[in-house]
């Protein structure tokens, strides 16, 4: 029989990218399942962040950063953003209080109005931003009429979070615990480990190396008697120029990517983790279905 005073509910995050959607999830659930990194389009799947209390469970999905498709890639994220709309308890709509409300937001707001959902907008990054100009958003977002509530906050300090996480409960019903109290996302280890190679990539290879890189896992396996996983990636780019400054001068950035990869993953897995890295070039494989599918854009 379901426990009447349980919550729980999905809720999904939206905005333009890099906004800090993930960084927000990421706080919520207490440890890393989204990558995070300053530049635009870093999460191209629908990733999923579970926050269980002893009285509720909210389930976020973290949606891609919206914006023009130019690929068949930014198409399927676009479709898995505006997917994430239906079925949902809330919608969080963030924006960047250093960025103001431009016309990507507005864009994307008026998409909102169709919502079944209560939409919730909260305007990050306060800490960096002027008072004027976050005055100025809420003005603005207090005059959407679909939108129930404005708040204040900074995903990357902790401000206003507490607060946000008790609002969103307000919007939850009496329903089942969806998942156990440790799982903290529904994506799978494997995906979570190339997601990590993807991101130290592209915080590392800062603009040298545009979107075109995706990290497929080729091989994982736990050596049982050592705590040791070992696992075998390859780093997809779409130029041989690019491979060059992947591997870098005598293998010294392919070196780096892997070492920061694999302390995330360590703290990750729990294990000890040996991570051998390969780079090959795929023509224009943001194109290709079947390899988007190879690596996990399914």
């Amino acid at each position: 029989m379901m426990n009447m005073d349980f919550l729980s509910g999905f809720v999904s995050i939206i905005g333009s990218p890099n906004v800090g959607k993930s960084t927000l999830m990421n706080r919520f659930v207490g440890q890393k399942v989204s990558i995070v990194s300053s530049r635009a389009q870093t999460t191209r799947n629908r990733v999923m962040g579970v926050l269980t209390k002893s009285a509720y469970q909210i389930v976020f999905l973290d949606t891609p950063g919206v914006t023009t498709p130019k690929n068949r890639l930014g198409e399927y994220m676009l479709k898995v953003a505006y997917d994430s709309l239906n079925e949902v308890e809330a919608v969080l709509f963030l924006t960047d209080a250093e960025k103001g409300i431009r016309d990507k937001d507005k864009a994307l707001l008026e998409k909102l109005s169709s919502a079944k959902a209560p939409v919730i907008a909260a305007i990050n990054k306060v800490d960096a931003a002027k008072t004027e100009t976050i005055a100025q958003m809420r003005e603005q977002l207090e005059e959407v009429p679909y939108i129930s509530d404005v708040l204040e906050i900074s995903a990357e300090t902790g401000t206003g979070v507490d607060a946000l996480e008790k609002l969103l409960v307000s919007k939850l019903e009496p329903g089942p615990k969806y998942f156990p109290d440790d799982m903290v996302t529904d994506q799978p280890e494997r995906i979570v480990c190339s997601e990590l190679i993807r991101e130290k990539a592209l915080v590392l290879l800062k603009e040298e190396v545009p979107h075109g890189i995706g990290v497929g896992i080729d091989k994982m396996q736990v050596r049982e008697d050592k705590g040791i996983t070992d696992v075998w990636a390859t780093i997809y780019c779409e130029r041989d120029g690019h491979k060059g400054i992947i591997i870098g001068k005598g293998g010294s950035m392919l070196k780096k990517i892997g070492a920061e990869a694999r302390h995330d993953m360590e703290w990750m897995l729990g294990t000890r983790v040996n991570l051998q890295l390969w780079v090959k070039v795929k023509d224009d494989w943001r194109n290709s279905l079947s390899t988007m599918r190879e690596l996990g854009y399914e």
